[in-house]
């Protein structure tokens, strides 16, 4: 299975540069994981890490008994995540190369499946297969659309018949899986 458009490490490069300034202006990432309940001791899948913007901050809240996977389709963002947690001394993260829709996690291993800013990437049906796969059957796949509408996102997923919408805010979409 192909993703609808896998960046290149130009197209990651320049990416990662945006983002950086952007974290410059207006450092979300730290605030924004708050938001998303993550407690110690959880285990969470960043699914698409791309630089591990949201990464340090979710190893910092899992803490030493939680685990973060950080999931990407590109070599070039989990080296770039591995620099990121290396810099921020943190160890309790296992880096996880996805090879189209498989992200190589066992089933039922995430509390929490988070997906920012990454939605447009991929193709709704698979993906969405896959993080209903490696989620707990209490867990929940939380979603932050970026480059498309929330009613285009919604719409895919509702389309799945896997995930019903728990709650939505203003950061994100929470989804809780229809039968498992």
């Amino acid at each position: 299975m192909i993703y609808r458009k896998k960046l290149t490490n130009t197209q990651f490069r320049m990416m990662q540069r945006l983002m950086r300034f952007a974290d410059a202006i207006h450092p979300t990432p730290p605030a924004r994981a708050k938001s998303f309940g993550i407690k110690p001791g959880m285990t969470v899948v960043d699914y698409g890490c791309g630089p591990g913007r949201y990464t340090v901050e979710f190893a910092r809240l899992t803490g030493p008994g939680g685990k973060v996977f950080a999931v990407d389709l590109v070599e070039i963002a989990l080296e770039e995540t591995a620099k990121r947690l290396a810099e921020n001394d943190i160890d309790s993260v296992e880096l996880k190369l996805a090879h189209g829709y498989d992200s190589g996690l066992e089933d039922g291993c995430a509390d929490i499946v988070f997906a920012v800013d990454m939605f447009h990437h991929v193709e709704p049906a698979p993906f969405l297969k896959e993080t209903s796969r490696i989620v707990k059957s209490d867990g929940v796949l939380l979603i932050s659309g970026g480059h498309q509408t929330r009613r285009s996102i919604k719409a895919a997923i509702a389309d799945s018949g896997l995930w019903t919408l728990s709650e939505e805010t203003r950061q994100y979409m929470k989804y809780a899986l229809c039968n498992k």
